[in-house]
């Protein structure tokens, strides 16, 4: 099949979260499996200077229809393996800048042109080359236009880009809302305003637009698809999604085992597998040296990676601070966000300085560091699409401590409820809930025999990309 992929992130060249490994991995891995794809990132001046796109060329100049004007761009492409070209759309105004998004104070206040931009340079990129994919695949709602836009052209211009649209839900929680008057730079019908259209309460919402006009729609996990058709998980489009339950379909994400891989990681310090643990000892007594403990340290070492907000449960662990201010447990977090969580996390460490640290930075080694050198990694997210960390912890030996919500729930199987095959623990995404689940931890650690069955479990399980993107080439056939 020919395959294109849109989306805001790409592992390796731009990365803010998930997105960026999903998008990076499913399409390697596709590519892989001998179908052609292209992937379409905007030029982010990250990605434009990243070492690995110096190869890019300048495949063709844009001129954009953005309203009543026109705007120019151009678009570079490299080929990093066989079957996978990733073009880059460029424009200095919209996409030179330090953030993909915004600052940690606010989003880009002309995000709806930018992204608008995209997804027309990416049409007009499909329709200048003559790609005429089977499947265009467009995630979160920084795509969320791109099925309008796709057919718009066809009919404008007499041409087939593509079979079949596929629109991803990531977080349905950032649904890319922007005033009803930024509609006129899409050059759409104006009936597409209305209620049936993209408006959402007064405004306009590109998330409903990919969730209404795609041919079908994902989530990254099974439970996650049910849940966004419920008030408490759907963010408001609950309804919308009620009108595609037919077409929606959750898929979970898998990982990079070239990346995660404990047996071959070069970013611990030591490698093992299941036939051996010795070499996760090592990595747990450097995690424990770096963040300023000692590496002897026998009790429970907890590991955190994560950005710090509220969806992330970061308020819930401050809620249980006192477990960690008094009990005999180690707690490494690492990640930047929301300033007053930050801080608040920052003032715990403060207290504690002998039981939690923070390292408030983005560090893909010491994520690896983390994952390897934990005894627990905790992930009380309040709702959770997918996670990825939770799986690449389980390939780590690393007992995952998860709220039973989203794609948690569907991959970590319960020690005390499933002896047999648990390899985590889970619990209910309150206060009390992660209370109860921080005692359980405690309880576990204290039975050798069963912390390891635990641990050897997770390493048995299977989260491999090849896995996933069986499950998207099926949903493509069917579509087609």
């Amino acid at each position: 099949m020919k395959i294109v992929h849109v989306a805001s992130e790409l592992f390796p060249y731009v990365k803010t979260g998930g997105l960026a490994d999903a998008v990076g991995s499913l399409a390697s891995t596709l590519a892989d499996l001998g179908h052609e794809v292209a992937v379409f990132v905007p030029g982010y001046r990250s990605v434009v200077d990243h070492p690995l796109t110096a190869a890019a060329k300048r495949t063709l100049k844009l001129r954009i229809e953005m309203g009543d004007t026109f705007m120019t761009g151009e678009v570079k492409a490299f080929s990093p393996k066989l079957n996978l070209t990733v073009y880059l759309v460029c424009r200095e105004e919209f996409f030179d800048r330090r953030f993909p998004y915004g600052t940690s104070e606010r989003d880009y206040e002309d995000n709806h042109h930018r992204f608008i931009f995209f997804c027309k340079g990416v049409v007009e990129t499909l329709r200048f080359l003559e790609f005429r994919a089977d499947v265009i695949h467009g995630h979160d709602w920084q795509c969320g236009l791109l099925p309008l836009l796709v057919r718009h052209a066809e009919q404008r211009h007499a041409v087939t880009l593509a079979m079949k649209t596929v629109f991803t839900i990531h977080n349905i929680a950032f649904q890319g809302v922007f005033p009803m008057r930024s509609f006129y730079r899409t050059n759409l019908p104006d009936e597409l305003m209305g209620i049936d259209g993209v408006e959402f309460y007064g405004q306009m919402s590109m998330m409903k637009a990919g969730i209404l006009f795609s041919d079908r729609v994902t989530t990254v996990s099974p439970r996650y698809a049910r849940e966004i058709q419920t008030p408490e998980f759907g963010c408001g489009l609950d309804g919308v999604i009620g009108t595609r339950v037919d077409d929606i379909v959750g898929l979970l994400n898998g990982i990079d085992t070239n990346t995660w891989n404990p047996e071959t990681d070069a970013l611990i310090p030591a490698t093992y597998s299941s036939a051996s643990l010795e070499g996760k000892a090592v990595c747990r007594a450097d995690l424990l040296k770096r963040n300023g403990f000692d590496p002897n340290f026998a009790g429970p070492v907890i590991g955190m990676v994560c950005r710090l907000t509220e969806q992330k449960g970061v308020d819930l662990v401050l809620a249980n601070e006192a477990f960690f201010r008094t009990e005999n447990v180690r707690l490494v977090v690492l990640g930047t966000g929301e300033k007053r969580l930050e801080e608040a996390l920052r003032t715990l460490a403060a207290v504690a300085p002998d039981r939690v640290s923070l390292c408030s930075r983005h560090d893909e080694a010491m994520s690896h560091l983390v994952e390897a050198g934990s005894d627990f990694f905790l992930m009380p997210s309040r709702f959770e699409p997918c996670g990825l960390n939770q799986m690449y912890s389980q390939a780590y030996a690393t007992v995952p401590l998860v709220s039973r919500v989203g794609g948690l729930a569907d991959t970590v199987v319960d020690a005390d409820l499933n002896p047999g095959a648990g390899a985590g623990i889970t619990f209910a995404p309150t206060v009390e809930g992660l209370a109860e689940g921080l005692v359980r931890m405690l309880k576990l650690y204290a039975e050798p025999k069963r912390f390891k069955a635990a641990q050897l479990n997770g390493m048995k399980r299977d989260f491999s990309w090849l896995t996933a993107a069986r499950g998207y080439e099926r949903l493509y056939d069917d579509a087609i």
